[in-house]
């Protein structure tokens, strides 16, 4: 079935693009570009105020790029010895004998694993994603590509994407709605036999819900959009796919019921086998009916089909926090349920049971209840959250003591060719590729990384220096932009960081918006942080970034409350809120702050990957011991403290804060030689590199899912109910 379905990139619209660098078209429909810097750079090359147009979107500047740059390029020496060497580069990576996993897989069916998410964090021209679950879901792909590991993603084509931010004068979060121009980004239509988009019906939901199918090329790794508006859907199914998280619950299930059974039958109608299922988070959880359906309509007995599904999904939960795992009443299950129920063989009583909190009965059907109950191999992402997440779900296994419930830890990690900005990178290179040509490949090897302290001061902090000046003049660019068209009033241009100083201590906090990440604490006691802001031989500045969902009020007000401190005069213009964060805008802020600041109500954050970005670019984390920061904190590559947790603690964390900046952080700061290096600093600069960059990398992640889980689902998804069913694909052992 897989050869009559097809992505043709269209061709003729780039005919002005000579044949002899036609390869650009190629690889602007490859999101490995992203990722190489040294790619990238052939669409600068070609015209940098187009690049800069674009934003950064290859298929937008080749479409809008006149002829006679082309014809310039094609006929430049320089420029071609350029985009040769980088195809030859992007034709060996697509080779898949080349991977890591081909090298220690030798001989192997492919182990396809189908791993499904509600957002995708790839690049900024694909806005769909809203935070941290979509940024590591992207890395999670990015990394399965550099490594090799057979992997098809299902997502959602979003048509407004999440929201962008506009803070009006008073400092409220408006939100703006951007209709993605899909024929001018990264992505593709699906064709179906006929060379119509193909249109997928999901299966035994009334009325029927159909789903227009497209293709985003992650390097190795294919990435399939669903999309619901179009004309084969009713009015009020079109909007399922329009944004990510909607407010209304109703439709909030109409999504996940699309994305998992929807999902799981676009891959069914491609013709792509997998070994398994990895779930990130519970959204998506409504796969697993349709691969327990699939394997019963095929005639597996009902106790088979259960096992094998089970012992082929992987589960992973991202949060303790309660309003972030969906729960939908029994009355809007069995509007959507009532009719697929009977094909799972299970009475309506023993399929409500599935999605049962046992902390709750009665309140619904919970999905990440059901997503642990319907799969055999689950983590949290971090050893802390691994603890809490036990703790919270140990009804389930009622049976069991707390340290035998079956939620394992696999720390997360993000994707290190994607965060490590290139400038630190090509240091690196200088010292580190003659003892290790191959670092970007083995990045993950602690050795490899003790190069960094032959690095000297002098040139680490000079490129510092460079990102934090590059930060503050791209806020000035946006603030300059924003003031063009709306002629805003004097106190939002200083709050918006038009009077940063480029030489003060400046710490970034740049989340989502959600009240228990406590945005707010540094303000606290107003009068002790104007004092750590205005001190005359130490200034602190900081610099906020973040959304609060459209549903949040409190975030919302949280923001709000952030933004008019920063308007008011006597913190010097030192405290700004940059609007519209996103992945552009955190890529300057990781790389160009000087210290990343994290403040969770404890037992609060799973993990948090923001922290990893800005420490492996030299960044020191000042943060709250937990998440990811309890296992990377060494006392040597940044600041941690125990936070007491909780609204009414507040002031206390608060005051610890302030005594770490006041005492530790900005003292070591403006510790200066006269070579105006402080050199105090910059070794926990070096040790910050060292400790997270290798150990919370994505790559690392992704071979601890290898190890641990992938193997193993395996031994499920071989044997002789695999070949009754004819379904998914095994794959040989190790």
């Amino acid at each position: 079935m897989l050869a009559t379905m097809k992505t043709e990139i269209p061709y003729d619209r780039f005919a002005h693009v000579p044949e002899r660098i036609s390869g650009l078209v190629d690889l602007a429909y490859n999101l490995w570009w992203s990722w190489h810097s040294s790619a990238s750079v052939l669409f600068k090359l070609l015209n940098r105020a187009e690049w800069k147009m674009s934003r950064h979107n290859p298929v937008r500047m080749l479409l809008d790029t006149p002829p006679r740059f082309f014809e310039r390029a094609a006929a430049n020496p320089e420029y071609l010895r350029r985009y040769d060497i980088i195809m030859r580069r992007f034709r060996q990576y697509m080779e898949p004998m080349t991977s890591w996993f081909a090298q220690h897989y030798p001989g192997r069916i492919p182990l396809t694993i189908a791993y499904f998410s509600s957002e995708f964090g790839l690049h900024h021209s694909l806005p769909f994603y809203a935070g941290g679950l979509g940024i590591l879901a992207g890395d999670h792909v990015k990394a399965s590509s550099d490594l090799g590991v057979p992997t098809v993603a299902v997502g959602f084509m979003y048509a407004e994407g999440y929201l962008h931010q506009h803070i009006e004068g008073n400092g409220w979060q408006k939100n703006v709605a951007e209709i993605l121009d899909r024929d001018a980004a990264p992505v593709l239509r699906v064709l179906d036999k006929n060379g119509r988009h193909l249109v997928v019906q999901v299966p035994l939901i009334e009325p029927a819900i159909y789903v227009a199918v497209w293709k985003v090329q992650v390097g190795r790794v294919p990435l399939y959009l669903l999309d619901t508006h179009i004309d084969e859907n009713l009015p009020e199914n079109r909007s399922i796919s329009h944004r990510l998280y909607l407010k209304e619950l109703e439709c909030r299930l109409r999504q996940e019921v699309v994305l998992g059974i929807g999902g799981r039958k676009v891959l069914q109608t491609l013709g792509i086998n997998y070994s398994a299922v990895h779930l990130n988070e519970g959204h998506s959880a409504f796969a697993i009916l349709e691969r327990l359906r699939e394997r019963l309509v095929a005639g597996m007995p009902p106790e088979d089909a259960l096992d094998q599904v089970r012992g082929t999904s992987v589960f992973t939960t991202h949060t303790p926090v309660p309003a972030a795992h969906d729960v939908f009443p029994e009355e809007m299950m069995a509007k959507y349920f009532r009719g697929y129920c009977p094909s799972l063989n299970l009475s309506w009583d023993e399929f409500m049971a599935l999605g049962e909190d046992p902390h709750n009965p009665g309140a619904g059907f919970n999905m990440t209840a059901f997503a642990l109950r319907m799969s055999r191999f689950h983590n949290g992402v971090s050893q802390k959250h691994s603890e809490v997440a036990r703790e919270m779900w140990q009804p389930l296994w009622p049976d069991l003591p707390l340290e035998e419930i079956p939620i394992d830890a696999i720390t997360n990690g993000v994707h290190v060719p994607s965060w490590l900005n290139h400038r630190i990178e090509a240091l690196f290179d200088r010292y580190m590729d003659s003892v290790y040509p191959n670092w970007r490949e083995d990045y993950d090897n602690p050795a490899i990384w003790e190069v960094v302290d032959e690095v000297t001061d002098a040139e680490l902090w000079r490129e510092h220096q460079w990102l934090k000046m590059k930060l503050f003049a791209r806020i000035r660019e946006r603030k300059r932009l924003k003031w063009s068209g709306h002629r805003e009033e004097p106190a939002n241009l200083a709050a918006e960081g038009l009077m940063l100083d480029t030489s003060a201590l400046t710490i970034g906090f740049a989340r989502r918006f959600a009240e228990y990440k406590r945005a707010d604490l540094i303000f606290e006691d107003l009068d002790r942080l104007d004092r750590i802001v205005n001190n005359r031989w130490r200034p602190v500045q900081f610099i906020f970034a973040g959304k609060a969902h459209p549903g949040d009020e409190r975030g919302k007000r949280i923001l709000q409350k952030i933004y008019q401190y920063s308007q008011d005069p006597r913190f010097g213009g030192r405290i700004a809120f940059v609007e519209d964060y996103g992945e552009q805008l955190a890529r300057y802020m990781v790389h160009g702050v000087d210290v990343w600041m994290n403040t969770p109500i404890p037992l609060m954050e799973a993990s948090g990957t923001s922290g990893m970005k800005a420490g492996m670019n030299g960044v020191l984390n000042l943060s709250v011991l937990d998440g990811w920061w309890v296992e990377g904190y060494n006392g040597r590559n940044g600041w941690g403290f125990e936070g007491h947790g909780g609204p009414g603690n507040n002031r206390a964390d608060a005051e610890i804060l302030y005594d770490l900046i006041e005492n530790e952080v900005a003292p070591l700061y403006y510790s200066r030689t006269m070579d105006d290096v402080p050199h105090k600093w910059v070794r926990m600069m070096k040790e910050s590199i060292k400790s997270i960059a290798p150990q919370y990398s994505s790559i690392r992640m992704l071979k601890d899912y290898v190890t641990h889980y992938y193997p193993s689902v395996c031994t499920y998804a071989a044997g002789p109910a695999r070949q009754m069913a004819g379904l998914e694909e095994p794959c040989a052992p190790r």
